[in-house]
């Protein structure tokens, strides 16, 4: 894994955790030394997120990207192509959610922010050990997305809505 990949996975990693997460336990996720991840750390300090180190782990203060929700629905077999779309334009789908008429939120975190990530993603699906959260609401579902700005956002709902996955508002 490239050293830049792997900094964007901490940075999602950071981004969706509820609690901090230390750099033994990174350094183990990556199989690297907890040197390379206090370099990986103040390398993302410098790109602008705001980091806070404490004695229980690493803690993502502020990030600089910017994030919005889209309400999506298509069948199982346009997925690949739904998430290629929003990573190919420069989005991280930060996790799917579904709101079930008993349950509630269902929520699952995703972070897909390469091609590499969504053919993963696809082949788990695919291989028959779960099926998708969009299933058990027809369809219908919601995307967390993040990206370097509000015009990457924008370009990622302008493309996802003229291939017609973005859900019409009720």
């Amino acid at each position: 894994m490239k050293a830049s990949q792997r900094r964007q996975e901490i940075i999602n990693l950071l981004l969706s955790a509820k609690e901090p997460i230390s750099g033994a336990a990174l350094a183990e996720r990556f199989s690297i030394s907890r040197q390379i991840i206090v370099s990986d750390i103040s390398v993302i300090k410098a790109s602008g997120f705001e980091i806070l180190s404490t004695h229980y782990g690493y803690v993502m203060q502020k990030s600089p990207l910017c994030e919005r929700v889209f309400k999506v629905k298509h069948t199982t077999d346009e997925t690949e192509d739904e998430l290629m779309t929003i990573v190919s334009l420069g989005g991280t789908v930060v996790d799917v959610f579904v709101w079930h008429k008993v349950y509630g939120r269902v929520q699952a975190q995703l972070n897909i922010f390469s091609p590499l990530h969504v053919k993963q993603f696809i082949e788990g699906v695919r291989s028959g050990k779960s099926s998708e959260l969009m299933n058990i609401t027809g369809g219908y579902h919601y995307h967390t997305v993040r990206a370097e700005s509000e015009d990457v956002l924008e370009s990622i709902f302008k493309a996802l809505n003229n291939k017609g996955y973005i859900a019409p508002e009720i």
